[in-house]
């Protein structure tokens, strides 16, 4: 047995041969409360599993999944198998199939504490137990034997006895009956999908009711829960407000009512994902339950999320990819969906900025790594699988979807969603199914466009050529195309055209837009012939197509004096991510994108591009810089992050921000004001130093040495959560001595009792950009560790630690050389470690490239 990884082609032999009929699992959860053993063994709980399926070829074998500490009994169609012949620790041995066939596995499942299976927290506030499973892509096996592949869906029945006192939820509608709580029978779903969630939960239920077009009426019971730790935090009222309006999007245009019955929302703690979606158990990490004073972007985020996991009731739960190539059947319209209703439902009417700005971020740098892949991806196996939850799955496939709805019309685009839902409605689907439906609705032959868009990889540069008459008019406007030489497809692009000039009031403003359909190295706009030359030229100008952003010489010089003066916000955010992208790609230096952040960071409107504008700044000093500036850097972000501060309207979000920014980039200078608003000895007049705001305060001066142990201890003690908790154990890693790295490390690299959220913690404050010269000695220790690390870890955690703790800030040819040894000496070690590696070195590579640029920035 090939251990804990299952590859396509061993699924797609199973699913040829298997069909399953149902699953009825019964959980014994009543061993998380009390005391472990102490002998150093896993804390388990009963699982039972009966599964019954078909076999089309009888006297066959095959195998279902489980890993569990133990086995105690296994039957198969009424004989009984010795489990030390037929389980491996991953999966069971089913020999001399039937027809019909009935397996009833009784095993001792591990309860998780890396966020992978049946997740048990302790809350360090009142000692209370919570427990709630994640499962995607394959951990439903560390919880009931199955068959853990997407095309094997069947209906599930659950029942879970628990603790007295706590209350149980699954994806169906539950009820207590002589003490074992039992669920209705889904409809048929994936194993990934199915859900557990149990303790004593705060509990708030509302109800949604809606009209449908026969008559009927649709009633759908919703419910909120958390930790009774953050129930005084949980606005519920804004999360059923988002669900009610989300659920009218839908079914507005999805015209099919909501298949699942309940709809239940937990905020559960530990969890390693954003979210996940459950058919009627919606799962969410409880850092979206705000317990300070945040910004207007963080309740867009936590609103497109929510809608996000709602549209895979549809994309993905009703109808679900057949494996993991086509991930992007559910994720990137989860995506796309997350910010159309946004703005169509909520009043986060400008979610498409965000998008623009922070989404595609993600989608670009993981376009331009070594491991870019296309959008239908070749999944060879699980681990495959784990790694493509990323930037180009999500953010870029919901990029592509709308440059289709530019290209086909968004009737035709819903149009053939809602034929795919009704012809595919509980089945899997491939990407054939999809493009089937779209040429219909939209009399376009598909097969091009997804050739070029879902079928290969990279991203294109579109640039302006700008041509004047002896007037100063327009003789001709052209859109050049690149690509890069390890991807050089040149795709087709709708974009729409925009030509801004200033006014007389100084501001930056579009007086001509034109749409263009952009083919290859260079396409005519013939449309702005004889137009006004233009200060700005803005090729992708309401951001619908995916690809870098460039600018002609006369463009790059008015964004460099005039960037605060454009005052459409979608155009401005676009510019900030072209300018962005020519810093990480080494065309602008780092040191010139700080410095349009100080000059014109002040005056962004919307929050949340400020608030991205800060991270990049963050990076770019961190990354990018010269070494040598890197001093002079950190002395006017300090110092104009402090002004803004200032400047910034008493209560704002703005000042919020600023003032988190300061935190973030502060150097000496900064860390008396940090102190002096923590005691209470400084003010600054609005701003509210809550208990979030002061652990943002205390990491650098503990980063500084300023704080240590004690201050940390007394910090805890005011704030004695479990939220508290990680961010103690983020500022005590950051203590600027030998002592505590090695022992963060050690915690961290050589032992697994940290459970996951406090393993990221500790890798957060393990790496401080003031403490490079502390950190050295770690990258020999790391390429020393990582393969032991993976081999022993869970996938999670391997992947926390390898990404985590790469000596990303030893930036010097040394450490890429050292990166190159080992994977010169690593050829055979697993693909999924490997590209983890190769993902830093090229972010490694690139800070080098860029650090170039910003160097002859000062001799230039």
């Amino acid at each position: 047995m090939p251990g804990e990884n299952l590859s396509r082609d061993e699924a797609r032999e199973r699913a040829a041969l298997l069909a399953v009929d149902g699953y009825e699992v019964s959980l014994d959860v009543r061993s998380a409360l009390g005391e472990g053993d102490g002998d150093g063994a896993p804390r388990t709980f009963r699982s039972v599993t009966t599964i019954r399926f078909r076999c089309a070829e009888p006297g066959a074998s095959s195998f279902a999944d489980l890993i569990a500490p133990s086995v105690t009994s296994v039957s198969l169609n009424g004989r009984d198998l010795d489990p030390s012949e037929v389980f491996d620790g991953s999966r069971i041995a089913l020999e001399d199939l039937a027809a019909e066939n009935e397996l009833v596995v009784d095993a001792q499942c591990a309860y998780s504490r890396t966020g992978e299976g049946l997740h048990r927290f302790v809350d360090p506030e009142d000692g209370e137990v919570y427990l709630y499973t994640q499962y995607e892509p394959a951990d439903s096996r560390r919880v009931f034997a199955n068959f853990e592949q997407p095309d094997l869906k069947a209906p599930f029945r659950f029942e879970v006895r628990a603790p007295e006192q706590w209350t149980v939820w699954s994806n169906g509608a539950g009820e207590l009956t002589d003490g074992v709580w039992r669920f209705a029978e889904t409809k048929p779903i994936s194993t990934y999908i199915t859900c557990v969630v149990a303790g004593p939960y705060h509990y708030v239920t509302d109800s949604y009711t809606r009209e449908l077009p026969d008559g009927g009426r649709l009633e759908i019971p919703l419910g909120a829960m958390c930790r009774k730790g953050l129930a005084p935090h949980f606005d519920a009222d804004d999360v059923f407000l988002i669900t009610k309006q989300g659920l009218d999007f839908f079914h507005d245009h999805f015209d099919y009512p909501y298949p699942f019955g309940k709809y239940d929302q937990a905020f559960v703690p530990e969890y390693n994902l954003g979210a996940m979606e459950n058919p009627g158990l919606v799962t969410f990490r409880e850092e979206y339950i705000f317990r300070g004073k945040v910004t207007r972007a963080s309740y867009e985020g936590r609103a497109n999320t929510i809608l996000h996991e709602m549209a895979h009731m549809w994309f993905g739960d009703l109808v679900t990819m057949e494996w993991w190539d086509d991930l992007w059947l559910k994720e990137s319209f989860a995506d796309f969906m997350g910010a159309f209703a946004n703005v169509g439902a909520t009043r986060f009417k400008d979610a498409w900025i965000t998008f623009a700005n922070r989404r595609k971020a993600w989608a670009y740098r993981a376009d331009q790594l070594p491991s870019t892949h296309p959008i239908t991806a070749d999944i060879r196996d699980l681990e495959d699988a784990k790694l493509n939850f990323d930037g180009i799955t999500y953010a870029k496939g919901a990029s592509v979807l709308k440059q289709l709805v530019a290209y086909v019309g968004q009737d035709a685009f819903l149009e053939g969603a809602r034929r795919y839902f009704k012809r595919h409605a509980y089945g899997n689907t491939r990407l054939g199914d999809l493009l089937a439906v779209l040429e219909e609705t939209s009399g376009r032959d598909m097969g091009a466009w997804a050739r070029s868009w879902l079928q290969t990889a990279g991203v294109n540069a579109l640039t302006p050529q700008v041509l004047l008459d002896a007037e100063g008019r327009i003789d001709e406007l052209a859109v050049l195309q690149e690509a890069a030489e390890s991807h050089p497809e040149l795709r087709p692009h709708r974009v729409a055209v925009g030509l801004y000039r200033r006014g007389a009031d100084g501001t930056l403003q579009r007086y001509a837009r034109a749409g263009a359909d952009v083919d290859g190295p260079r396409t005519v706009v013939a449309e702005l012939a004889g137009a006004e030359a233009p200060d700005l030229v803005l090729v992708n100008d309401d951001d619908l197509t995916y690809c870098k952003t460039r600018f002609d010489e006369t463009s790059l010089a008015t964004l460099r004096e005039a960037l605060g003066e454009l005052t459409d916000p979608l155009g401005r955010a676009l510019c900030w991510s072209a300018l962005w992208n020519m810093t990480r790609d080494a065309l602008l230096p780092a040191r010139e994108f700080i410095g349009l952040v100080l000059r014109f960071g002040g005056r962004e409107s919307d929050i949340g591009v400020l608030q991205m504008l800060h991270a990049w700044a963050d990076s770019a000093l961190t990354h990018y810089v010269a070494p040598e500036w890197r001093e002079r850097g950190a002395r006017l972000l300090t110092e104009g992050a402090s002004e803004q501060l200032y400047a910034a309207g008493p209560g704002s979000e703005q000042q919020l921000a600023w003032a988190r920014f300061f935190a973030r980039v502060t150097d000496e200078r900064g860390l008396e004001l940090l102190s002096g608003l923590l005691d209470g000895k400084a003010t600054v007049e609005g701003l509210v130093v809550d208990q979030e705001l002061r652990w943002a305060f205390l990491e650098p001066l503990a980063a500084h040495g300023v704080v240590g142990e004690s201050e940390l201890a007394d910090e805890l003690a005011r704030d004695d959560t479990a939220s508290g908790k990680r961010h103690q154990v983020r500022c005590l890693a950051a203590r600027p001595s030998e002592a505590v790295k090695a022992q963060a490390w050690a915690q961290v690299v050589e032992s697994d009792a940290l459970s996951n959220a406090l393993v990221e913690a500790t890798i957060g404050g393990f790496a401080q950009a003031s403490q490079r010269e502390l950190l050295a000695p770690y990258t020999e220790k790391y390429f020393a560790a990582i393969d032991r690390v993976w081999r022993e870890r869970s996938i999670q955690i391997g992947m926390d630690v390898v990404r985590g703790l790469f000596p990303a800030l030893q930036q010097s040819r040394a450490t890429l050389d050292a990166t190159d040894a080992w994977l010169a000496a690593h050829e055979d070690a697993a693909p999924a470690l490997r590209r983890l590696v190769l993902e830093s070195r090229d972010d490694l590579a690139r800070a080098l490239r860029a650090q170039e640029c910003d160097a002859a920035a000062s001799t230039g």
